[in-house]
């Protein structure tokens, strides 16, 4: 019985960590702070990332687009500071 517990403890622990870090690339800044999609399309163009898309993902902007070497790539931003936090490439 007691090894029981001691199991299901573990897998419930690990669960709760797999939930917070799933919401650690979200953003939750009010809509009424984020920079325009004006502003995300001139950081990807100056990034020499040719914009196919600008969605919204998680609260968070998502540029889906090429970079200059042709690559498909999808880059997600912060909508307040227009920092990258996540750039995934598909190869």
């Amino acid at each position: 019985m007691r090894r029981s517990l001691a199991i299901l403890f573990l897998f419930a622990s690990l669960g709760a960590t797999g939930l917070a870090r799933a919401d650690e690339d979200d953003c939750t800044v009010p809509m009424a702070q984020w920079q325009p999609r004006e502003a995300v399309q001139r950081i990807a163009a100056e990034q020499g990332v040719t914009v196919r898309r600008i969605k919204i993902d998680d609260g968070c902007y998502q540029i889906n687009g090429r970079d200059a070497s042709g690559r498909k790539v999808e880059i997600k931003v912060n909508p307040q500071t227009l920092e990258v936090i996540d750039i995934e490439y598909d190869d």
